[in-house]
């Protein structure tokens, strides 16, 4: 598939162009950061750098530790911003707080979800599994060729959005673009490692009190699994130890919509929703003023737990009316 026919406007070469045309860039992630945006953004990044660019990245949360290998050994240059792109980040909204004041100004947003609000102007590929694949076809383009941290850093973008390649995103050009990063001679075993298969006790402890309030519904078609604050203290869980639990729910054989849902101040929740191939999560977190992927979507919802929950099932219902048939 070309990317150059499929892309909203700018293509990828308008994209380049724009890049080259500033002098400095400031680099914005989403909140609560994963992979992709953060191994998109610094990728880039180190990239624009070594054309002589002014660069910094910005996100609005703070980095987990995991990421030391991706986010490390950088002095960022001081400038005020004037050109300002996003990267993996579908919805100015998604910035947090702490970014909010560059919403407005961001000029050139690169991005592959469907639920992209079209708040700049848009190198976006919904067909792409990870935003790091785009910014991996930008730096090609550029005429920079990876290193081992660019590589590093757009490989962890990849690996994660497609779940360590097991998710229904992964297909042949992910794989492709995978081992070409590989044959820079990236840690790829480690980062898959760090990335999927190690967990810290707090976060193990946070995994129990999770599990132990999960709940089913539609003769187990739906899980849901609260994250509450007093969780948090109870089990003395980090930031570090967020990422990845949304996967949980979906996990459970017979389960077609996983949820998450994660207390993040008083009567307000993160929800992830997590889903099989026969439904939209991002159909269901469009009603509550979320999107995302078919099969990965999310939105924040105010209320108490049960409120929320009961949110939640109605938004179900309306997405997948044969659930309850199937139950």
């Amino acid at each position: 598939m070309s990317l150059e026919n499929t892309c909203h406007m700018p293509d990828l070469r308008e994209t380049c162009e724009r890049l080259l045309a500033a002098d400095s860039w400031l680099i914005l992630t989403h909140q609560y950061p994963d992979g992709d945006t953060l191994g998109s953004a610094f990728a880039l990044a180190r990239a624009l750098r070594t054309l002589g660019k002014k660069v910094r990245v910005a996100c609005a949360d703070p980095i987990p530790d995991k990421y030391d290998f991706i986010t490390s050994g950088i002095e960022w240059d001081d400038f005020e911003p004037t050109h300002i792109c996003t990267v993996d980040v579908a919805d100015p909204h998604l910035l947090g707080d702490a970014l909010s004041r560059y919403a407005d100004r961001v000029e050139l947003c690169i991005d592959h979800h469907a639920s992209n609000t079209r708040y700049a102007e848009n190198l976006l590929l919904c067909d792409y599994a990870a935003a790091a694949m785009l910014v991996f076809e930008i730096i090609k383009h550029l005429g920079v060729t990876p290193d081992t941290a660019i590589a590093e850093a757009l490989y962890t973008g990849i690996a994660t959005d497609t779940g360590c390649f097991k998710y229904s995103n992964t297909d042949p050009l992910t794989h492709r673009m995978a081992a070409e990063l590989m044959e820079v001679g990236i840690r790829a075993a480690q980062i898959n490692r760090a990335m999927f298969d190690t967990k810290s006790r707090t976060r193990i402890e946070l995994e129990r009190l999770a599990l132990a309030e999960m709940r089913f519904e539609w003769n187990g078609r739906c899980a849901l699994m609260p994250i509450t604050q007093a969780m948090l203290e109870k089990s003395q869980a980090h930031e570090n130890d967020m990422e990845g639990l949304a996967s949980i729910p979906r996990a459970i054989e017979g389960v077609w919509v996983g949820v998450t849902l994660r207390e993040i101040d008083e009567n307000r929740f993160k929800i992830s929703v997590r889903t099989g191939s026969h439904v939209s999560a991002s159909d269901i977190c469009a009603q509550l003023g979320g999107g995302g992927h078919a099969a990965a979507a999310g939105c924040t919802v105010s209320g108490s737990l049960t409120h929320v929950i009961d949110q939640m099932l109605d938004a179900i219902r309306a997405a997948v009316p044969d659930i309850e048939a199937h139950a």
